[in-house]
């Protein structure tokens, strides 16, 4: 028998480890030899070696109490505890038509590219922190298809098109690292490595019971690990990260038990023992009632029920149909009868399966006859199949574990690496828009440097292919330089602006400005900013840049015994035109500031003749006049005067308003100037209003005709 043909498996539990070797026979396994040690302190916690040196230790007395029997043993296939797991659910499609009659070899490369294209989809999903820390630890396929039709196997089969579904799961490196270093500390080679329960239930429920909505738990000391089979094939993997553990801590805290004494009293809780008898921390001896511990360990037995039947009714959705135990845990006293409580399924429906007897499994010895050797046999089982194994490179100097495919290309290193292969291109820089007095610019960015690829020190390439132990040296591609241009180099700066104002020569600076705000020539800028140049400029700007702003005169006067001042606004002319503060002022305009006389008395008192209100219009002999309604009296240092008059300065002003009445045919001959002078002395003089002869006390109104006639 040589060596080579030994299989080798390794369940480094929680607990304790198991070392199975076997053997295949006409298709089979048959088991050669076995070996069990536990921990003799608490090195792993929840499925996770947490002190590497002593965990070795144990592994290498199981290593060489088996060697003893079937000579040396140099690479061994082992599982990991779902602690931290990662589920994918992915597809994978391969054109097949030209391949004539599918081989064996053609459905594992499919099942391989899926696990591939789970590997990729997990790297990009930000589903985990870091892709590149998540090994893929084993897979289930849920189903092939050909050309659209759900089928069994694709060995021997034809069709143009194939598929395949898988559930691929991954783990973080810590994990898978802590078991590489033990196993390596002991002389050995990972040759497979799996998930725990895809090991168990790979073994305990074959795929003629798949069809049945089943759920298998592996209940360790640590982590409690759950898969689940429906309509033919496995459909989910879950973990809870409760176990056995939980319940031995419950009784060390109850009774002040160390770790060790609490867990041989939990084991002696399923014989018969009525009383169970342990020394406390104290140094005290006691005997207790089997049910006082059980009482006492009951509501964490309750709490890890609950927690299983979540798991499974979040991956199940529904109540399976039954759930099958495994794992030291298993035994716990009152766990399968609070799980079916949890999951509210018959008490029966929830059972411990133990390895009496395994389809492609021979010679187990009664002592692997425990539900904690399910495992470590399904491990033993898939160490003779098509399970993942294991290449070692590194990339920059990490070191990278990759399952190995049929042909593993560098490619395959950069995506496990977290290396972007979009990354080698270098990418051109971001261009720049930027708008120029209202016209869209567009700047391109620099070119991008490609990348570099060395493997072992020579050029490579993304499809050349990797072997154990090559060495790659990754120099990522340098981006193109995003452009900064300068606004000269965008837009042209205007001359400075000529102006004479008041005979006087200036010189403006051009108006240039980036986002409202004024810059220079070697402003520099940025994406989406927008530039206006312009080389005239408001008068209002030119007169404050050149500090000629002109301030309003003015004029204080004494109005009825009060103070009253009254302002006037310089007005300005551009090239001789009148202007306004809004006019544009251009390069060799001539700009004059004029300063307005003082205002008239009816500015300063308020009187607006145009007022409709305040007179009526008639006509006089054919001609318009205006009677006003509204009088007044103005004097000025008590001078009579009139509204139009300039109201200089310093002036006494007495504004004496009369009461409104209606204008009679008087006011009009006084408002028309009539003088009756001019008439012949001996005329007689007829008024007539409207056409009809009147008094001189008649009321007038508005387009009223007067005339005066004579004879």
């Amino acid at each position: 028998m040589e060596n080579n043909q030994l299989l080798f498996a390794l369940d480094i539990g929680t607990r304790s480890v198991v070392g199975l070797v076997g053997e295949v026979q006409n298709g089979a396994i048959r088991l050669l030899a076995a070996d069990r040690e536990e921990h003799h302190t608490r090195a792993m916690l929840d499925g996770q070696i947490h002190d590497v040196q002593e965990v070795a230790e144990i592994l290498a007395a199981v290593k060489n109490r088996l060697e003893t029997t079937v000579g040396k043993l140099t690479k061994v296939a082992v599982a990991a505890a779902g602690r931290a797991l990662c589920t994918l659910r992915v597809t994978a499609e391969l054109e097949t038509a030209s391949r004539g009659l599918l081989t064996p070899e053609d459905e594992r490369s499919l099942e391989l590219t899926a696990i591939q294209t789970a590997q990729s989809e997990l790297a990009t999903s930000g589903a985990v922190p870091d892709p590149a820390d998540y090994y893929c630890v084993g897979y289930s396929v849920v189903s092939f298809s050909l050309d659209g039709t759900r089928i069994k196997s694709l060995v021997g089969q034809r069709g143009k098109r194939t598929a395949i579904e898988v559930i691929a799961t991954f783990l973080p490196r810590q994990v898978i690292d802590s078991l590489q270093s033990a196993i390596q500390t002991v002389g050995l080679e990972m040759a497979t490595l799996t998930l725990e329960p895809i090991a168990a239930i790979n073994v305990l429920i074959p795929a003629t019971m798949r069809h049945l909505n089943l759920v298998l738990v592996d209940v360790g000391a640590g982590t409690s690990d759950v898969a689940i089979t429906r309509d033919g094939s496995v459909i989910a993997y879950g973990m809870v990260p409760f176990a056995g553990d939980e319940i031995t801590e419950a009784i060390s805290q109850q009774f002040l038990l160390d770790f060790n004494v609490a867990e041989t009293v939990k084991r002696q809780l399923g014989g018969k023992n009525k009383k169970i008898s342990f020394t406390d921390v104290l140094g005290m001896s006691q005997k207790l009632p089997a049910k006082t511990i059980l009482d006492a360990m009951t509501p964490k037995v309750g709490e890890l029920a609950q927690a299983i039947a979540a798991e499974i009714l979040s991956l199940n959705i529904e109540q399976p149909q039954a759930v099958l135990l495994v794992g030291g845990g298993a035994l716990t006293p009152l766990l399968p009868e609070a799980i079916a409580e949890a999951l509210n399924i018959p008490a029966a429906r929830v059972a411990i399966r133990r390895p009496d007897s395994l389809e492609g499994i021979t010679g187990i010895p009664a002592t692997l006859c425990t539900p904690d050797a399910v495992t470590p046999l399904g491990i033993l089982k898939l160490a003779g199949g098509r399970t993942l194994n294991f290449i070692n490179i590194t990339v920059n100097e990490r070191s990278i574990r990759l399952f190995n495919l049929s042909r593993l290309a560098v490619a395959d290193a950069l995506l496990a690496a977290g290396i972007d292969i979009r990354a080698l291109r270098g990418r051109p820089g971001m261009g720049l828009t930027i708008s120029v007095n209202g016209q869209t610019r567009f700047i391109a960015g620099g070119h991008g440097a490609p990348g570099q690829i060395a493997i072992n020190g020579q050029p490579a390439r993304l499809d050349d292919a990797l072997t154990d132990e090559d060495s790659i040296v990754v120099t990522l591609g340098s981006d193109g330089a995003t452009p900064a241009p300068r606004l000269k180099e965008v837009a042209p700066v205007p001359e400075s602006v000529r102006v004479s104002i008041d005979g006087k020569e200036y010189q403006l600076p051009p108006q240039v400005t980036v986002n409202g705000k004024p810059a220079a020539a070697e402003t520099v800028l940025k994406d989406r900013d927008q530039v206006t140049t312009a080389s005239t400029f408001p008068l209002s700007q030119v007169l404050k840049e050149l500090d000629l702003e002109s301030a309003p005169a003015e004029h204080r006067y004494q109005v009825n015994g009060s103070e009253r001042s009254y302002r006037t606004w310089p007005k300005y002319s551009i090239n001789a035109a009148a202007a306004s503060a809004d006019s544009v002022v251009s390069d060799s305009d001539e700009v004059s500031i004029l300063q307005l006389p003082p205002p008239t008395l009816a500015e300063v008192l308020g009187i607006d003749a145009s007022d409709s209100e305040s007179a009526i219009h008639v006509l006089f002999n054919g001609a318009p006049c205006i009677i006003p309604i509204r009088r007044y009296t103005i004097q000025v240092d008590g001078q009579p005067a009139e509204a139009g008059q300039i109201a200089s300065p310093g002036s006494n002003i007495n504004f004496t308003l009369i009461p409104d009445r209606l204008p009679l045919i008087s006011d009009v001959l006084l408002a028309a100037d009539f003088d009756p002078r001019t008439l012949p002395p001996t005329s007689r003089v007829t008024v007539l209003l409207n056409g009809s002869p009147t008094e001189y006390t008649a009321i007038v109104k508005n387009g009223d005709t007067v005339d005066i006639k004579t004879n």
